[in-house]
């Protein structure tokens, strides 16, 4: 054989193992499909920041949400407290409804945010939690920008209409399962922590 001839063979064995490396790498390929974007539940938190959870809102076909506490506000306007419960974070996450029950449109939203003046205008970062036995009060978590980890945003409330609402809180002792709730200009209103 001469030395050309053993060059075309060579030549030809390397683009016969380079075709060959070629489809196989194509078939782990995944077969053209799209990547599997993540699911609500599948998409990781951010660690050293507290979940903000929506309030609940009843939807067309659910019923109506169970009331654990109301609280009397100025002008007709009624708290409903659907839930208070404590997750395994150390956080009590209480959310609920503001309901306008009077003939007027409620503004006075300001006294809710309680002496927050700029980082979560507008919400209900005035709540807290007291634990009458173990005599602490808790106030609304911060993130560290100084934001209300709670419902900001609320302008009014027209007659009839709701608003729905949440606030977290760091949780009391295990031990203790009922505490108060307030919120400035409604009466105080006690709960049981459930979790």
């Amino acid at each position: 054989m001469s030395m050309r001839q053993k060059a075309k063979v060579r030549g030809g064995a390397a683009v016969a193992v380079a075709a060959v490396l070629a489809l196989a790498l194509a078939g782990c390929g995944g077969g053209g499909e799209k990547a599997k974007e993540p699911t609500k539940s599948e998409t990781p938190q951010s660690q050293g920041s507290s979940p903000q959870q929506p309030a609940p809102t009843a939807s067309k076909g659910s019923g109506p949400l169970e009331v654990i506490a109301t609280a009397q506000g100025p002008s007709g306007v009624v708290l409903e407290l659907n839930s208070a419960v404590r997750d395994q974070d150390g956080y009590v996450t209480v959310s609920g409804q503001i309901k306008n029950t009077g003939s007027a449109t409620f503004s006075n939203i300001g006294p809710l945010r309680g002496d927050e003046k700029t980082a979560s205008p507008a919400s209900v970062a005035g709540a807290s939690l007291v634990d009458s036995v173990g005599k602490k009060r808790y106030l609304v978590l911060r993130d560290t920008e100084g934001r209300c980890a709670c419902t900001t945003g609320l302008a009014f409330i027209k007659s009839g209409e709701s608003a729905g609402f949440f606030a977290q809180f760091p949780a009391p002792p295990a031990t203790t399962t009922e505490v108060v709730f307030g919120l400035p200009t409604f009466a105080a209103a006690t709960i049981k922590i459930s979790g």
